[in-house]
């Protein structure tokens, strides 16, 4: 079954608005635990804007499924991996002064710079994914860096979905395969919500996990963030 990792960094943006520790972060993520969810992501950014640095430890103790931390891999990502070594690592492009990830790595041009990185991620013994296009050329970069799991961006399927389903789901289809082909685990995230999720599940049956935030914690104001994470469960059911 494909698992359903929650990031709850749009739980750390509602507390930072107001101040204070409401809604409380590290309880939200026991909560998706104990509703289902398989794994927390957070994406822990320079300026703190959603998930704090002490978020990220507090969590460390608490997080019994698999723990997610994605971001751009600067000195301090690193040492934040090192000290919590996490499940996995998802390591995206995009600098600090990006509102959200909207594009894959060049695995190609960043191939040494990568495999650097990778190499000192798994020497930790935490497993590693690459953020990627769904670009066969990508995929296959990525697996030459070392990377354990490639995690292929949504985005342009959630939109293309709306026009012509079969047409956005066909560079997912062929990048996933490759992926299997090279021995990849394969992860996908951005966009990814209660309409298009099942159609991207039914056509790439081999989808180890699903990274959900902003669409889950939106859905979560009207149907109650357990409903919801149940919800999101059955369209991941094979």
């Amino acid at each position: 079954m494909t698992k359903l990792s929650v990031n709850i960094n749009k739980i750390a943006t509602l507390r930072n608005a107001r101040g204070g520790n409401n809604p409380n972060v590290i309880q939200t993520a026991k909560d998706c635990e104990r509703f289902g969810a398989q794994g927390i992501t957070v994406h822990p950014r320079p300026d703190e804007r959603h998930i704090t640095y002490q978020d990220v430890m507090g969590l460390k103790d608490v997080v019994t499924t698999e723990f997610n931390i994605e971001g751009y891999p600067d000195d301090r990502f690193m040492e934040i991996i090192e000290k919590v070594k996490p499940a996995q690592a998802t390591l995206v492009p995009d600098g600090p002064d990006v509102l959200t990830s909207n594009a894959g790595w060049d695995t190609v041009t960043h191939e040494s710079k990568l495999t650097a990185i990778i190499g000192r991620i798994k020497s930790w013994g935490v497993r590693t994914s690459v953020f990627v296009d769904p670009d066969l050329k990508m995929v296959e970069g990525a697996a030459k860096i070392g990377a354990d799991r490639i995690e292929l961006y949504t985005e342009p399927y959630a939109s293309g979905f709306l026009k012509n389903k079969e047409v956005a789901t066909g560079p997912y289809v062929a990048a996933a395969a490759r992926a299997r082909e090279l021995g990849l685990g394969l992860n996908a995230g951005h966009d990814l919500d209660l309409h298009n999720l099942k159609h991207l599940k039914q056509n790439i049956p081999h989808l180890d996990e699903v990274s959900i935030g902003h669409a889950l914690i939106c859905d979560a104001l009207y149907y109650g963030l357990e409903n919801t994470i149940q919800m999101y469960l059955r369209k991941l059911q094979d």
